[in-house]
């Protein structure tokens, strides 16, 4: 991969500056906007592009999140408007979840810059299967279940067949975040690499965002404003939401074929044609975020205590205060 960008000098393209790694759900979205607006940065439009990161891709490309670059000049054409005194930058929450990207990141930039971000892991895995639920990954909506599904999962069985990204069903893999480090740690120095923790972020944007300012070495007294990303609602059916994405797809690859399937085209039903419709339609699938199931989150992080006492020694910071683990009994 590093030696077909050398080959090639005359194109001038540009692999980023900085990896934005993850995790998902712990504020990359916001950052990746709030980056953007900085003059001395340059991130690209197409945010997750997974680049380094094939195996956690959707294994149907026609469900995946629009283009995304399959070569590396396709790559690096994504950072070909980025002016020559700018930082470039990406941000693909998978990366940290891979086992991979790491060392291809390395590869291609050895100098790189990694940014992590890490979050309690019970919050932080409820929140990721609420997403799941609405990508069309997790058809179980109820999060203890789909949880308690996870060692069938990782014997092959119980696999939904049209879920996206199955290794993303196995939510334990996601908070082993001191075996995730250490796979950056392997390959980068340690001044090449920023742990972040969402907690300190939400509490406080502007004093973590200028700390991450310092770290690429950019202005760090520019205003930027902050950004709020959208809250998600909770599914109510995930048979309507999944006959949306069906009705979805099919009428995308009748507008794409000949007469015969644009003509038929005309005729598929979509809810979103009629906008009191989309509304009905909407409520039909959507409700109110449910509040935590409290008994089942002190379940997940008796569970995974281990790992937050692991990252505490790891990163030299008491996370377990931090994230209230002190007090589970």
């Amino acid at each position: 991969m590093a030696e077909a960008l050398r080959a090639e000098p005359a194109t001038r393209l540009r692999a980023p500056d900085f990896y934005v790694v993850g995790h998902e759900k712990c504020g990359t979205t916001a950052l990746h906007v709030m980056l953007s607006r900085h003059p001395q940065i340059f991130m690209s439009k197409l945010k997750e592009t997974r680049f380094f990161a094939p195996e956690l891709r959707s294994r149907f490309r026609r469900l995946g999140p629009g283009e995304l670059p399959e070569s590396l000049e396709e790559y690096l054409a994504l950072f070909a408007e980025a002016g020559p005194e700018q930082r470039v930058g990406e941000a693909s929450p998978s990366y940290l979840r891979s086992r991979s990207a790491a060392a291809r990141i390395a590869e291609l930039r050895p100098d790189a810059r990694i940014i992590a971000i890490l979050r309690e892991p019970a919050a932080y895995l409820r929140s990721f299967h609420l997403q799941a639920v609405h990508n069309h990954i997790e058809p179980q909506k109820d999060f203890a279940r789909a949880l308690a599904l996870e060692p069938a999962r990782r014997e092959g069985r119980k696999i939904p067949r049209l879920s996206q990204s199955p290794p993303a069903l196995l939510y334990s893999d996601h908070v082993r975040y001191v075996e995730q480090l250490r796979r950056f740690e392997a390959v980068f120095a340690p001044e090449q690499i920023l742990v972040l923790i969402y907690e300190d972020f939400r509490r406080d944007n502007e004093a973590v965002l200028r700390q991450i300012l310092r770290f690429l070495d950019v202005e760090e007294i520019v205003a930027i404003e902050s950004e709020e990303t959208y809250r998600l609602q909770g599914v109510r059916s995930v048979f309507l939401l999944r006959a949306g994405l069906a009705l979805s797809t099919a009428r995308r690859k009748a507008a794409a074929g000949g007469p015969a399937l644009k003509a038929l085209n005309s005729v598929i039903p979509t809810p979103t044609r009629n906008r009191a419709v989309r509304r009905l339609w909407r409520r039909a699938i959507y409700a109110e975020q449910p509040a935590a199931d409290e008994a089942v989150m002190l379940d997940v992080r008796r569970r995974f205590r281990g790992e937050v006492e692991a990252l505490s020694e790891h990163l030299g910071r008491d996370l377990i205060a931090l994230w209230g683990y002190d007090k589970l009994g």
